[in-house]
C-alpha cells in the first residue's frame, strides 16, 4: 500500500503527511462495506467537496486562459471538462483505476474501469489534496491536467458543443430552418420501451436512431447526422465530448 500511495504521491506532484487523508479518497464504498472498519470509512464526502473546488479551480482556469469567450462558450466547455469521460480521463492518467480501493464484488463486476468510480474518485483526490495541501497546491495539480487536454485545442476556431446543437447550428448556417426530429415508432414493454427517431431537413431525412428516451434517440440521431454531415471537421476528445469548426 505505501508504494502504491508513493507512486501516486509522486503522480500528484505532492506528498501527504497525514496519508490517511490519501487512503480515505481512495476508499470506495464497496470496500469500506466489507471491512466494515472505523478507519476504511469511504470516500463519498470527499467526492462532494472535491466536486466543488474542482468546478471553481476549472472555471478561474478557463477565464483567464480564454477572455475571448462568451459566457455560453465558457459553460460548454466547463461541462465537457467536468464531465464523468473526462474526470475519468484525468483518473486514468494518474493511476487511480491501479489504485482504488473497491470491494470483491465490485472488483469482479469491473470496477476499476467504470467511469463513475473513476470519476468520483479523481474528486475525492482533489478533495484530499486541497485538504492538506491548501488550494494553490490543488489549483497546480489541476492546471496541468487542464492543459493537457486543452493542448490540441485552438478555442478561436472549434467550440464544444452537444450534437443535437452541432447539428442545428450548422444547418441554420445557411437559412433560418433548422432540423426536424420526429418519432417513428417505439418499441417494448413500457418498463423497457426504446424510441425510434428519424431526423431530416428540408424533407429529406438524414438519420434515425433508436434510444430508451427520446432525448436520447434525438441525440444519437443528431449524432450520425452530424458525422455524416461533418466528418473529419469533427474531433473527438473524450466519449462525449469533441470539437466542432465555428463558422467563419
Amino acid at each position: 500500500m505505501l508504494k502504491k500511495l508513493a507512486n501516486l504521491e509522486k503522480r500528484l506532484g505532492y506528498s501527504f503527511q497525514d496519508k490517511d487523508l490519501l487512503v480515505k479518497a481512495l476508499t470506495h464504498s464497496s470496500y469500506a462495506y466489507e471491512v466494515q472498519a472505523e478507519e476504511a470509512s469511504d470516500n463519498e464526502v470527499f467526492e462532494f467537496l472535491g466536486d466543488s473546488i474542482l468546478g471553481f479551480l476549472l472555471a478561474d482556469f478557463l477565464c483567464a486562459s480564454f477572455p475571448y469567450l462568451c459566457e455560453g462558450e465558457l459553460s460548454k466547455l466547463k461541462s465537457a471538462m467536468a464531465s464523468t469521460s473526462a474526470l475519468a480521463n484525468f483518473a486514468q492518467k494518474i493511476k487511480l483505476d491501479q489504485r482504488v480501493l473497491l470491494g470483491k464484488g465490485e472488483e469482479k463486476s469491473g470496477g476499476r474501469n467504470k467511469k463513475t468510480i473513476l470519476a468520483g474518485t479523481f474528486e475525492a483526490v482533489v478533495a484530499a489534496l486541497y485538504l492538506e495541501g491548501g488550494i494553490e497546491e490543488t489549483r497546480r495539480f489541476l492546471d496541468d491536467l487542464f492543459s493537457t487536454f486543452l493542448k490540441r485545442v485552438d478555442m478561436t476556431k472549434f467550440l464544444v458543443n452537444d450534437y443535437k446543437s452541432a447539428l442545428q447550428e450548422h444547418l441554420q448556417s445557411s437559412d433560418s430552418l433548422g432540423p426536424v426530429y420526429r418519432t417513428v415508432t417505439t418499441r417494448g414493454p413500457d418498463h423497457k420501451k426504446r424510441f425510434i427517431v428519424e431526423v431530416s431537413y428540408r424533407n429529406n431525412r438524414l438519420a434515425k436512431a433508436s434510444g430508451f428516451s427520446k432525448k436520447d434517440a434525438e441525440q444519437k440521431a443528431a449524432q450520425k447526422a452530424v458525422k455524416s454531415l461533418l466528418g473529419k471537421k469533427i474531433r473527438t476528445l473524450t466519449a462525449d465530448t469533441f470539437l466542432l469548426k465555428k463558422k467563419k
